[in-house]
């Protein structure tokens, strides 16, 4: 089953602004000669540089919101996303990125680029991912303009790959791997293919399939539910799991797990950004569609910044 639901995001706006602030030296062997002798008032005078005021914040930046809250664990899927009030016009993006400052520990190669978020305008979102997924430990600090930061820390890696053609589900957590039976998206109502990031996840949500576009399917409440896609794909309990898993693909584009404990201890154990990756289906979920970032290649996301 599928549902939609809308990403949230978190934020305000923040970056290190400097005062530029000279330094005097005065030397002491020529202090006594005559002829180097000036007023007191000249060499107060002297010491005396000019100031420089920071720099504006560019408007954009007056109410942005940052997707992770501060002090949060996240998974090593999880990109920066920022978005905003209204559309960043393309003559304005690189100062809005010259005002972003992102300092990782231990250090990473990583990029801003502009995102077309399934629910928003273009020039309404912008991410910063690594180059490769976070490494476990990882603390990251994001500063957009003036006034707010961000401050998170990576947690364990759990990477969970769907194979819809064998409709079993491989996790890898911390090195250690389990295999786990799965019901995937019937033909014509194919799960996203590619790599998606766990959003938030819920005990219990209601899914109606005339908000996704297939009558009146489906209105049920299901349990554990994982969301991986604004445009409303899960991972998530369903009964009919019970006898598909593993045998065939009976969802409307979810993934299925089986209600004997399967489907509650994967919610347990997944966070807001561990990686979801499906493998076998067809058409790729979109970057914008949740966080699809980890399907443009590195090329591609360095050709999305505005400095670049």
């Amino acid at each position: 089953m599928t549902a939609r639901r809308g990403t949230r995001a978190w934020g305000a706006a923040v970056l290190c602004s400097l005062a530029l602030a000279g330094c005097s030296a005065q030397g002491g062997a020529d202090e006594g000669r005559a002829s180097d002798a000036k007023p007191a008032a000249d060499r107060a005078a002297a010491r005396q540089e000019p100031t420089t005021k920071p720099a504006p914040d560019p408007a954009a930046l007056k109410n942005v919101r940052v997707n992770v809250a501060d002090g949060r664990t996240v998974g090593v899927g999880m990109p920066i996303s920022l978005t905003f009030d209204r559309p960043v016009p393309e003559a304005e993006r690189a100062a809005v990125e010259r005002r972003l400052k992102v300092t990782t520990d231990p250090g990473v190669t990583g990029s801003w680029s502009w995102v077309k978020d399934r629910n928003l305008h273009d020039g309404q979102r912008v991410d910063y991912r690594p180059r490769e997924p976070w490494k476990p430990g990882t603390k990251v600090t994001v500063r957009a303009g003036s006034r707010t930061t961000r401050t998170f820390e990576v947690g364990r890696s759990l990477v969970a790959t769907v194979d819809v053609r064998t409709h079993t589900m491989k996790v890898v957590k911390d090195g250690r791997t389990r295999e786990v039976k799965v019901t995937a998206g019937a033909p014509g109502m194919d799960t996203w293919n590619g790599t998606m990031v766990v959003l938030d996840k819920q005990s219990r949500v209601l899914m109606d399939s005339r908000t996704v576009g297939y009558g009146k399917a489906y209105k049920d409440y299901y349990n554990y539910a994982v969301h991986l896609t604004t445009s409303g794909t899960y991972l998530h309990e369903n009964p009919n799991a019970n006898a598909t898993a593993g045998e065939s693909n009976v969802t409307h584009g979810c993934i299925g797990l089986a209600t004997d404990g399967t489907a509650r201890r994967f919610y347990e154990e997944v966070i807001p950004g561990d990686i979801v990756r499906v493998v076998g289906s067809k058409e790729t979920v979109a970057p914008g569609n949740g966080y699809g970032d980890w399907n443009v290649d590195w090329k591609q996301w360095l050709a999305g910044s505005a400095l670049n």
